[in-house]
């Protein structure tokens, strides 16, 4: 059975920093493409970055400036990289795991799905 699991969310201050930490056991993470969600309180679930298989990125626009994905291949963990944390990006984030993700991009394309780790932003 294939589990995800998120950590390093917790309680910030505005223009602090976070490094999430994700990992899939049984499994090499490089050979998933990788996503981050994020759902925030009384909105969707939102995308935010992937890393492919071959390990190129994409982070979503509102967020590219103050954020960025990584995979460390040795330690089988992907992260997601969040500088100068705004309020507005208090959310669980969950990290996610497609076999066969093509654009990464939509929900539908990942298999595995961790339980969240909450980040809260305050100001």
């Amino acid at each position: 059975q294939v589990h995800v699991a998120e950590s390093g969310g917790g309680l910030v201050q505005a223009g602090a920093s976070l490094r999430l930490s994700c990992t899939v056991s049984g499994r090499t993470v490089s050979s998933y493409a990788m996503g981050w969600y994020r759902k925030a309180p009384g909105q969707d679930r939102e995308f935010v970055a992937t890393i492919w298989t071959r390990g190129n990125t994409y982070v979503t626009d509102p967020v590219k400036a103050r954020f960025s994905i990584s995979r460390d291949n040795a330690k089988n963990t992907v992260y997601l990289q969040m500088n100068s944390l705004k309020p507005e990006d208090t959310a669980v984030y969950y990290c996610a795991a497609g076999k066969y993700a093509q654009s990464s991009y939509y929900e539908y394309e990942y298999d595995y799905w961790g339980q969240g780790t909450q980040v809260t932003v305050s100001s």
